[in-house]
């Protein structure tokens, strides 16, 4: 599951459209954002299918060097521990992963050329060379190569990262996102994997990753970041006073926001959580100067609404 911090990005990104004078209904706005989430998961799936395409490739062009006409020794006698790498023939036979590339219609046919580069710098690498001539054959093998094959020559691949870019303008931050999901993967399939299991990478793991209980979490901080927007400027404002608010940029604004929001409507996550999360945020989204501008605000209005008591947290700890 995705974890929340990137829900709260997700939010930022659909709070800035919202504000930016896009879309005026906020039942459409939120729409976009679930939308918005799917396209992780579309990342995800794609990035997945790029590689077994890769496999797919080294197969098709062992196969096609044996019809050379002087083919060399190592050339009709390959070596096929990569094509039978068990966790490769787990992900290809995989129920889920098949079923989700037919309903995102995913197909490499059109770019070839993309494949046959990543192609080409995995079979002249040392990293295959040493794989391939190990001498040792196990599941464990099989997996760290695989790990390392993805996080080396697809999650690093500049062209394959151009391409998602140009498709959707926010996979280039969902993009390393995914790649940390596939490696999650790999790390958490094991010789028991099925065709009729569910990736590891996007199981539920109790309570905390309740699928259901994030949606709401996603929704409620979005519409009550709206809803309460005039007010959390008043807020702002009175801390602010050497600043105007038109002067300081809206990215820094709706993180302030979505950090009051959470402060002060949900009593369930501790103030140092939030706290973290949006300086944490703001490291990626705003400058050095807006992030320490941010973290300076926040400290003042944790402070202020907890002597105010606007801040009310239910459970030990929480106001810590």
């Amino acid at each position: 599951m995705l974890g929340r911090r990137h829900y709260r990005i997700k939010v930022l990104q659909a709070l800035y459209a919202y504000f930016q004078g896009g879309e005026a209904r906020i039942e459409v706005a939120e729409k976009n954002l679930l939308n918005s989430l799917d396209k992780v998961y579309e990342l995800y799936y794609l990035q997945l299918s790029f590689l077994l395409e890769v496999i797919h490739f080294y197969r098709f062009r062992m196969e096609e060097s044996k019809t050379k006409f002087y083919p060399t020794p190592e050339e009709i006698n390959p070596s096929y521990k990569l094509s039978e790498n068990r966790l490769i023939l787990q992900l290809q036979q995989n129920l889920q992963l098949i079923e989700q590339q037919a309903k995102y219609k995913i197909s490499w046919t059109e770019e070839q050329e993309m494949v046959r580069k990543v192609y080409q710098k995995l079979k002249t690498s040392k990293d295959l060379a040493d794989y391939l001539a190990s001498g040792v054959s196990s599941y464990r093998e099989d997996q760290d190569f695989l790990e390392k094959l993805f996080r080396k020559f697809i999650a690093k691949s500049p062209d394959l990262q151009f391409y998602f870019e140009e498709r959707n303008i926010f996979w280039d931050d969902d993009f390393e996102v995914a790649a940390v999901f596939i490696l999650k993967t790999i790390k958490l399939m094991s010789e028991s994997f099925g065709e009729r299991d569910s990736l590891p990478g996007l199981l539920t793991k109790g309570q905390e990753d309740d699928p259901e209980d994030d949606r709401k979490f996603i929704l409620e901080l979005f519409r009550k970041t709206v809803m309460n927007s005039d007010e959390s400027d008043k807020l702002i404002d009175a801390r602010t006073r050497n600043w105007e608010l038109e002067r300081i940029a809206l990215t820094d604004i709706l993180l302030i926001k979505m950090a009051l929001t959470e402060l002060t409507q949900f009593s369930q996550i501790p103030v140092k959580v939030t706290m973290n999360e949006y300086i944490e945020i703001s490291k990626q989204f705003s400058s050095q100067k807006s992030k320490l501008f941010i973290n300076g605000i926040l400290d003042k209005l944790v402070t202020d609404l907890t002597e105010e008591k606007m801040i009310r947290k239910t459970g030990r700890g929480l106001m810590t």
